[in-house]
């Protein structure tokens, strides 16, 4: 008798998997893709954290049950940590609109010895890592609901 590998049950290996001390872990559990972070999120797995500016929130609604947490907004690295605490245990991932801004944060964050954050490459809009959150088909909600949902310790 096999064993039968869906691509849930997959997700759930890998998230076991990575689960693991991060210093453990590398670069390649610190960068998921748009399919695990949505199965994650929706497994209440993770949090996820959009750090793109409120023009391209506007633009584009804000990925579903993420928190909003613009990189491009006064106190963004104690809001950043502060979610972190809000997650309760729960890795912290960060998605932009492409992987660009995400990927610098999480180096810097890499660089400066903290761990519990996640990179999703693919972004919001696409990147050469995959089609994206949005063209994954995955939940997104518009700006206003995003911010209203919002813990007060993050505002």
């Amino acid at each position: 008798m096999g064993i039968v590998l869906t691509r849930r049950s997959a997700t759930l290996a890998m998230l076991a998997v990575s689960f693991a001390p991060f210093p453990v872990m590398g670069q390649t559990a610190e960068v998921w893709s748009a399919d695990m972070a949505a199965d994650a999120l929706q497994q209440d797995l993770i949090r996820m954290i959009d750090v793109r500016s409120r023009q391209e929130w506007t633009d584009t609604g804000v990925a579903g049950d993420a928190w909003p947490i613009s990189l491009h907004e006064d106190r963004f690295a104690e809001r950043l940590f502060a979610a972190r605490e809000q997650a309760e245990g729960r890795p912290v991932v960060l998605i932009c609109a492409t992987g660009g801004r995400s990927g610098r944060v999480m180096r810097s964050l890499r660089q400066a010895g903290y761990s519990g954050f996640l990179d999703v490459s693919e972004g919001m809009l696409g990147s050469a890592a995959g089609p994206g959150w949005i063209a994954g088909g995955y939940p997104v909600v518009g700006v206003d609901a995003a911010l209203a949902a919002l813990p007060e310790e993050l505002s």
